[in-house]
């Protein structure tokens, strides 16, 4: 893939091995790192656009398959930003595929982009996919599609349907999960933001974990 071989060299050729060890240490050893931090990676990035004109042309899902599937974070990021700088290209037919790169080298960097971003914006465009597809993930036991639900109306504002929110979170409010918990409080006190007292009622009236509480509560 030519898309893919000039975006490779655009970071290898500017790896960097002493930042690599930190970065990776910084994300628990779950995945090695060219070392580009994330100014010079969003700049490179941006080249890469520029130099390819890839952003006019037709979403390419494989070019994102084959980043997803490099070794080092770095392209795992670059396929995020391609998706989120594709956003009017992404519609409910690839949620499946959104789901699949959720699932896929899992932790908090990938999931809390694609679930606001992409998840978030696939839902608003087409809401019948909220019970066909995401209320399954709510009720499921795939620790990071449980997030996901949680999550994906994070920048809805006053476009949030609270009642699919409290909903998710009332089936997970006794995980005993961080990352449940603290999602849980992210959306809590984002939301909060829009309506401070509902959710102050909610907090009050539901059994929550401590941290989603107090996460939950900064706010108000």
């Amino acid at each position: 893939m030519e898309d893919l071989n000039h975006l490779v060299t655009l970071f290898e050729e500017h790896s960097n091995p002493a930042n690599a060890l930190p970065m990776q240490k910084y994300m628990k050893n779950h995945f090695p790192f060219l070392g580009i931090k994330t100014p010079l990676r969003r700049q490179l990035t941006r080249n890469f656009y520029n130099e390819t004109g890839i952003l006019k042309k037709d979403l390419n899902l494989e070019l994102v398959t084959q980043l997803w599937k490099k070794d080092e974070r770095e392209y795992q990021y670059a396929a995020q930003d391609y998706l989120v700088r594709s956003i009017k290209k992404v519609n409910s037919s690839h949620l499946t595929f959104i789901e699949e790169l959720i699932t896929t080298k899992s932790w908090w960097d990938t999931v809390d982009v694609l679930s606001p971003h992409i998840v978030g914006n696939i839902a608003k465009v087409t809401p019948s996919m909220i019970e066909e597809t995401i209320e399954g993930w709510a009720f499921g036991e795939h620790l990071w599609l449980t997030r996901s639900s949680i999550l994906f109306q994070l920048k809805y504002k006053e476009e949030t349907n609270e009642n699919i929110l409290y909903k998710y979170i009332k089936a997970n409010a006794t995980s005993k999960e961080f990352f449940i918990q603290k999602a849980i409080g992210w959306a809590l006190r984002e939301y909060s933001k829009t309506n401070p007292d509902s959710v102050r009622q909610f907090i009050n009236e539901t059994p929550l974990q401590k941290l989603s509480v107090r996460e939950g509560s900064k706010y108000i």
